[in-house]
């Protein structure tokens, strides 16, 4: 175990300590508050007894001081108790979202797995919140049963039979309340799922928008969206029923107990049993049991539709990682020099190459998926099937995933921008603002891909905002955007896939020098078939049908390999 993830556990023991305390601290104080509460209808009918029904008016005066006192500590112990509640609430979904947001981006990856992006913000965002405001919940419940245990005392004191139903009859309302939540249970966790899946495929579509567009595709990406929205309502829907038809009939269930003790103490007053104030505080006691009783039927729906968002977050949090943790360290300084020996997954049958350290090497191929399966091997998002990777001599399993993405940066071509600034999608967050080393290294890796360019062409230059994935810029702006940001990383080894498929061969060419010019004397592979990227590399390699087709300087394979200039120049 790293020590990153003992850190993080540290924080998440010392999050869960914290919300302990404050859901004991909450329920505490609304213990107080449902105590006074109860004890209202308890004073009023003393203060029939003792001071109206006796005509005195100087106890009058003092039971009326000390309903006054109950009313300010009812209205301060409720919202101190509250904002306790909602703030455990809210911190606990705020630790959830860490959690589950730090296993989406644990290096060893895996959380993604059969999971579209859309489906993993729900599970952040909706999930967490239902599970978080369990702590709410539980707190409200404890709440409820002190209030119903206050009453059946202080019935108890006024009138045995009375106080024997409500503690004999809140147990059997509290199971049926149980057995009516099992239906909402999991219809909620149905629910989730179907809405999850729509909001995962609304992401899918939103980012392949242009794409669509492209190829005429638009109403059909639309019905699939419609098609997926219906489930997604019909399952809403469901659950909307089944939380109906629980909270009625526990209302009614409720309705019927409070109508079984009014009429009991009612029979007892007319026998002569109860006084008038104990009538009184008896059927006040009865109508402050409604509130308690009615919390016991919204905690059980917040608890059963909690459980089916626990579930689904457990599912992500539990989720094992694509590869195997390494212990050691990266070596530095990083050489960059990479190898592979008899890799083989996906669309690489066997691949044996020698990636030099400190050149410039471009890799062609005559099959995408041997470009996609190389690039997972390489960023290790995946390990081979049989075979190895090396870093300098050391195999890419027995080092620190964390430590070796800092080494090594695979720039896929497809990647995201994020909402905001030009120039914070190429600047790191942690640089020193305003640095003049950090501002001229941005430049320099602006220049080079030419996304200095881009900057000119906008209102605001780098302080543009680029919207959400960077939809406002062009294809071949966001290409040349990726591309700084990947060359101001300036990791020791830097991979990246296709950098300029968007932009006009002019601009290309310019791209491929200043790629040169950027990286001279660090390790740099490019996967692509542009002749111009190609052209400007030390050595390049041809990777036909999963295997080593042919290697040498651009200029000699596009004159000796007729395979080569298929895959190159046709």
């Amino acid at each position: 175990m790293g020590a990153g993830e003992l850190s993080g556990r540290n924080v998440l023991a010392r999050s869960v300590k914290g919300q302990i305390r404050r859901v004991a601290l909450g329920s505490a104080l609304g213990c107080v508050h449902q105590l006074g509460e109860a004890l209202v209808p308890v004073l009023i009918g003393v203060v029939i007894d003792q001071a109206v029904a006796g005509q005195k008016a100087g106890r009058l005066m003092l039971w009326l001081g000390v309903l006054a006192v109950m009313y300010v500590t009812l209205s301060w112990s409720f919202r101190l108790g509250a904002k306790a509640g909602e703030r455990g609430a809210e911190e606990a979904a705020h630790t959830l979202r860490l959690a589950i947001v730090g296993r989406v981006l644990d290096a060893r990856g895996g959380a993604e797995e059969g999971r579209l992006p859309g489906e993993l913000a729900n599970v952040a965002t909706e999930d967490a919140k239902r599970v978080g405001a369990v702590n709410m919940a539980l707190m409200s419940g404890i709440w409820a049963i002190a209030g119903v245990a206050v009453s059946a005392v202080a019935l108890l004191l006024i009138s045995v039979p009375l106080g024997l139903i409500v503690l004999l009859g809140t147990p059997v309302l509290l199971w049926l309340g149980h057995l009516l939540s099992k239906p909402l249970e999991r219809r909620s966790e149905a629910e989730q799922d179907r809405a999850a899946h729509a909001s995962g495929v609304a992401a899918d579509l939103v980012a392949g928008l242009r794409v669509l567009k492209g190829l005429g595709a638009q109403q059909a990406a639309v019905e699939r969206y419609r098609r997926t929205s219906r489930i997604s309502l019909s399952a809403t829907l469901r659950s909307a029923r089944a939380e109906s038809w629980q909270t009625g009939l526990v209302l009614a269930l409720t309705g019927g107990f409070i109508a079984l003790i009014a009429l009991v103490g009612g029979r007892l007053a007319l026998d002569g049993a109860l006084t008038l104030g104990q009538l009184v505080s008896a059927v006040g006691l009865a109508l402050f049991l409604l509130g308690p009783l009615e919390t016991f039927a919204w905690v059980n729906a917040e608890l059963a539709q909690g459980r089916a968002s626990a579930a689904r977050v457990a599912e992500v949090l539990a989720a094992g990682p694509a590869v195997v943790d390494g212990d050691d360290p990266v070596t530095e300084p990083v050489r960059g020099g990479l190898r592979l020996r008899g890799v083989r997954l996906g669309g690489l049958d066997g691949v044996d190459l020698d990636l030099a350290a400190g050149k410039l090497t471009g890799i062609a191929v005559t099959d995408p998926a041997g470009a996609e399966a190389l690039l997972r091997c390489l960023g290790r998002e995946t390990d081979p099937e049989s075979g190895s990777v090396e870093l300098d001599g050391v195999p890419l399993t027995r080092l620190d995933p964390t430590g070796l993405r800092a080494a090594v940066l695979v720039a896929a071509h497809d990647a995201a921008l994020f909402e905001g600034s030009l120039a914070a999608n190429v600047t790191p967050e942690e640089s020193t603002p305003g640095a003049a080393g950090d501002h001229l290294l941005t430049e320099h890796a602006m220049a080079a891909a030419r996304a200095d360019e881009v900057a000119e062409s906008l209102p605001y230059g780098t302080a543009t905002g680029v919207g959400e994935g960077g939809r406002s810029l062009s294809g071949g702006q966001r290409q040349r955007v990726l591309l700084a940001r990947a060359l101001r990383a300036g990791p020791p080894v830097l991979v990246v896939h296709d950098p300029t498929t968007a932009v006009d061969t002019v601009t290309e060419a310019r791209i491929a020098e200043g790629l040169r010019e950027f990286r001279q004397g660090r390790t740099t592979i490019v996967v692509t078939n542009s002749p111009a990227l190609l052209a400007v590399t030390d050595h390049v390699i041809l990777l036909d049908a999963g295997r080593v087709g042919a290697e040498g300087t651009h200029a000699d394979l596009v004159r000796t390999d007729a395979t080569y200039r298929t895959a190159v120049l046709a």
